[in-house]
């Protein structure tokens, strides 16, 4: 190891410090920097020469090799380099699968979940990897999406929690929501503990591998924050030690002291020149380097505010996202709110091109179907489109990310079983999570449910995915919803490298004909189907609502028919009642007959029938908590 001084006399131009090393080996070199500077604390100054720091624009981060090998869990992170290695072979015949907006339908998950469980069958060297995730690639395309959203993928210290005696020292970060690096892909994602630079290339084969098959890939970026934490237990690995006032959010009129609208004790300072210069450069290395598709930014609310953390109307760096030509082709995903209040759904600054997680349609849509009155209006809306939020200016369906179920949050199985949150084992006294669910257990709470509650919950299931799909907008799941993970009522399960989290194949082939059949064929038949998927909102000639009296808030029950241009018309309709509804169904077009696709309250193979059952009367006895859907045909 050596250790040099630089001198601002010589080594520094402008704000830019340089120096030349002669005779630096290309690779295998560890490197990082000691900063000083002012002590003054209170103008928010956190300089501490005994840390040596990572730098902000290493492309390749070294730590410990193996995820959560607890004999280095004090590990520390340093940046390195490889000049020797060969450019990445993309393929003759590789492209990018530039897919429409209107047309993805997103599967959320994380990379090491999908593949460490033992049940996955994988060599155990690939196992939560990279590599892991093509070899479930086929589960991928036999369910449907063409879309994965990757829970954050840069490098972060899983093993954070544990560095010093607290509740949460039990914990491990499994989603990794703490970044440390914005360039360097997670290094203890590589197969087999092969470092940082088989991290980058199986990373790009993953990539490569995920286009090849028609599948996107969209990244979930925390720009809000870092692992750096707050002042009372500072973690100092980079930013904080090389210019913590510029990095950061501080307020000068409260001793300096962080400011906290990520939740997770410090503020990344988006709009500050030179954090949004890191922003982008950080970006158009994803899609240069690494061929990404897009970006979902987490909290993105803290991206629209000022140095000082005041909301700005015109966030320049949400503009420069916007209008740089290397992210032109990306999607760009907003999750339009922060731990600070401000709540922007449909309010997004999008200069015609963010999208929208759009958290009202979360909470209508799982009002609805669990049964709750004066809702209908409010389900007719978000399934339409959300146009009260999403028509203004250019603005499309498409621009709204419908979700029922994300990474944090109830699952979708738990969402059917559960009416309270069970954080027990994440160590915060079960104050963490959200409190408002809106989640109905189906008559009791947990796993020891009798047949008919286990019916109703796998018949609510089928009715979220069914509005999901049916819906206007861009679809988005949660990995393993699709057979029905439970995490036993847990909803902030960040802290937790287990079955908790882990994908449960096993589970998977049990339930494979009827709950994952019924999602597989659900979302091809959305794909098939372009009434599900239109460029521009809903007009009064391309849908029949069957309802006159919307004001009545006792009423559960909304039925409404789709305008195919061929004829070939939709009718869907949902029943929130606890009671049968003797549905009337309209006749359908010239020439045509009603068939039955989907009705919800039937069992496998029966709920969904591809070319569709006939023989469909006036009327339609729509069971309690179901839904169906008519194709007309000739």
């Amino acid at each position: 190891m050596i250790e040099i001084s630089l001198d601002p006399q010589v080594n520094k131009t402008g704000d830019i410090w340089h120096i030349c090393v002669e005779d630096l080996p290309r690779n295998n070199v560890l490197y990082g920097y000691r900063v000083d500077g002012s002590r003054d604390w209170h103008h928010g100054h956190r300089f501490d020469t005994r840390n040596i720091l990572l730098d902000p624009y290493a492309k390749l981060v070294e730590g410990r090799r193996i995820f959560a090998d607890a004999n280095n869990k004090m590990s520390k992170f340093f940046a390195t380099y490889d000049f020797d290695c060969l450019p990445f072979d993309w393929g003759e015949n590789y492209k990018l699968p530039n897919i429409p907006e209107k047309d993805l339908v997103i599967y959320e998950m994380n990379v090491r979940a999908f593949t460490a469980d033992e049940s996955s069958g994988l060599d155990p060297e690939i196992r939560g990897s990279y590599l892991g995730v093509i070899e479930k690639i086929p589960h991928l395309l036999e369910l449907g999406i063409n879309a994965v959203e990757l829970l954050p993928v840069f490098e972060f210290d899983e093993m954070e929690f544990q560095r010093r005696p607290n509740p949460r020292d039990h914990m491990i970060n499994t989603w990794g929501y703490s970044t440390i690096n914005f360039f360097a892909p997670m290094s203890r994602y590589a197969s087999n503990g092969g470092g940082p630079l088989n991290a980058s290339r199986e990373f790009k084969e993953m990539v490569k591998a995920l286009h090849n098959a028609g599948i996107e890939v969209i990244l979930d970026v925390v720009y809000n924050h870092t692992n750096e934490a707050d002042d009372e237990n500072p973690y100092t690995t980079s930013f904080r030690g090389i210019d913590n006032k510029v990095y950061y959010m501080i307020d000068l009129n409260n001793n300096g002291q962080l400011l906290n609208f990520s939740g997770c004790g410090n503020t990344l300072n988006c709009n500050h020149p030179v954090v949004m210069e890191l922003i982008l450069d950080s970006l158009r290395h994803w899609v240069v380097e690494y061929h990404v598709d897009g970006f979902r930014f987490d909290l993105a609310s803290v991206l629209c505010r000022g140095t000082d953390g005041s909301p700005l109307n015109a966030p320049p760096l949400i503009k420069a996202i916007a209008k740089d030509s290397i992210l032109s082709r990306c999607k760009v995903i907003a999750e339009p709110w922060d731990c600070g209040g401000l709540y922007l759904v449909g309010k997004f600054p999008n200069w015609d091109r963010w999208a929208e997680w759009n958290g009202k349609y979360r909470d209508d849509v799982r009002r609805f179907i669990k049964g709750d009155t004066g809702m209908k209006g409010g389900f007719a809306t978000r399934i339409a489109g959300s146009a009260d939020l999403y028509r203004v200016n250019k603005r499309k369906p498409c621009h709204g990310i419908n979700f029922v179920i994300a990474h944090d949050g109830f699952t979708l199985y738990d969402l059917v079983s559960y009416n309270f949150k069970h954080n027990d084992n994440n160590g915060e006294g079960g104050n963490d999570g959200s409190n408002d669910n809106f989640s109905w257990n189906c008559g009791f709470e947990g796993e020891t449910a009798d047949a008919n509650v286990k019916a109703l919950r796998l018949r609510q299931m089928k009715n979220f995915h069914v509005a999901l799909m049916i819906s206007q907008g861009t679809p988005m799941m949660l990995m393993g919803d699709e057979y029905g993970h439970t995490r036993y009522g847990n909803n902030n399960s960040y802290g937790h490298d287990n079955a908790l989290n882990h994908f449960q194949w096993g589970q998977l082939k049990d339930k494979k004909n009827d709950l994952f059949r019924f999602f597989s064929e659900m979302i091809k038949f959305r794909q098939s189907h372009h009434v599900f998927t239109r460029e521009s909102f809903i007009g009064k000639n391309e849908v029949t609502w069957h309802e006159d009296n919307w004001e009545n808030c006792e009423s559960k029950f909304l039925a409404f028919t789709l305008h195919e241009e061929n004829g070939g018309d939709l009718y869907v309709a949902f029943n929130a009642h606890d009671y049968f509804v003797k549905a009337v169904i309209p006749s359908p077009p010239d020439s045509r007959r009603w068939f039955r696709v989907v009705d919800t309250n039937l069992e496998s193979p029966d709920d969904f029938v591809p070319e569709g059952f006939p023989g469909i009367k006036k009327i339609y006895n729509m069971a309690p908590y179901s839904s169906i859907i008519l194709q007309s045909k000739m």
